[in-house]
């Protein structure tokens, strides 16, 4: 690839970017966005598919006796915090950064791997297929993203992730595990010696999930964790001793303990009665020895292992975390990237899958 076809791509990934800063698209509320998607795919001569707020496309040449690469980011947002000093949807470019909702997480990764997808589109005779999934609901884990879209798509082989990693490998994730805990007892009058207090048997088993160390540490994601995030009970009385107290636990699971293990271990030690949200966000890995991690490193790339969760979570295949911009700027005010970012970005996606396509 020439410097010129590198400039091309690079310009068109930050107009694209601009105009989807430009776009609110707050998750479930992504119709805008997948319409600037789709024009702009189907204005480079792309034929588009759309599902939900899901927009997808195979390159010119796709040949299903081949394996399939899925290069795939989100296009919602996080609601914009109240510490913004400036218009969240309006995209400012300024010392060498594009200032904006979105920008960083994860509009950066979805512009550089729309314009890799273009680069490859045209192209004869590869080894492996492209589809380019530009998905939904990523920032609330929901069922109308990648989940859906999914079962419509041909078989995938593996797939490319894009999230802001400074262009390093995430090649193993954190499973996130939700759990709504509730400790019972029995009302009472909190001046005389009556009831149970179901908020003190409530704190008696979050000082266990405070303490409790898991015995098996991950080389790539280091050990579990277990947060409380809340407790509240519905008594509004300062003198009835409360009969229920409720508690919710975020936990981060490496790859070393299934859900159904943190769960048994977690129910053997405490006395709340449990019950998880969702089995869906599991940890996930992919071997190093894998022809695409394996280019990364040729490319002097890094490879880690991320504590935070995305789509990569909901993907039975291999799958790559990867992408520029930095994950501490996500859902920060005044949210950027760097415009340089953008264009390395989109040059290493290419040399990455250039030497195995």
């Amino acid at each position: 690839m020439t410097e010129q076809e590198l400039n091309i791509l690079y310009t068109d990934a930050v107009n694209l970017l601009k105009k989807l800063i430009a776009t609110p698209s707050l998750s479930k509320e992504e119709e805008k966005t997948a319409e600037v998607i789709e024009n702009f795919l189907s204005s480079k001569g792309v034929v588009t598919h759309q599902y939900l707020n899901n927009i997808w496309a195979k390159n010119k040449y796709f040949d299903e006796s081949k394996p399939t690469i899925l290069l795939n980011s989100h296009h919602d947002t996080v609601k914009p915090n109240k510490a913004y000093t400036i218009n969240p949807f309006e995209p400012i470019e300024q010392d060498g950064k594009l200032f904006g909702l979105g920008s960083n997480d994860a509009g950066g990764c979805l512009v550089a791997l729309i314009n890799v997808f273009l680069h490859f589109y045209n192209k004869e005779n590869l080894k492996y297929n492209f589809i380019i999934a530009a998905t939904a609901e990523e920032e609330i884990s929901g069922k109308n993203g990648i989940e859906i879209l999914l079962p419509q798509l041909p078989k995938i082989e593996f797939g490319i992730v894009g999230e802001p990693t400074q262009m390093n490998m995430a090649i193993a994730e954190k499973g996130l595990l939700v759990l709504d805990c509730t400790a019972h007892g029995k009302p009472g009058h909190a001046a005389r010696e009556e009831g149970e207090n179901a908020l003190y048997k409530a704190v008696k088993d979050i000082n266990w999930f405070m303490n409790y160390q898991f015995d098996k540490v991950s080389d790539l994601l280091g050990p579990m964790k277990m947060t409380v995030t809340s407790i509240y009970t519905e008594n509004k009385q300062h003198n009835v001793v409360p009969a229920q107290c409720s508690f919710v636990v975020d936990i981060r699971v490496n790859e070393l303990y299934t859900f159904e293990e943190t769960l048994n271990i977690i129910e053997s030690n405490i006395n709340s009665e449990i019950k998880p949200r969702s089995f869906r966000m599991r940890s996930t890995s992919i071997s190093k020895n894998h022809p695409i991690i394996q280019s990364g490193i040729k490319l002097g790339r890094s490879y880690y292992g991320s504590p935070t969760t995305s789509d990569k979570a909901l993907m039975n295949f291999p799958t790559l975390k990867i992408g520029p911009g930095d994950s501490a700027r996500s859902h920060t005010a005044d949210e950027f990237i760097f415009v340089d970012e953008i264009k390395q970005g989109i040059d290493l996606y290419i040399q990455l899958l250039k030497n195995i396509a």
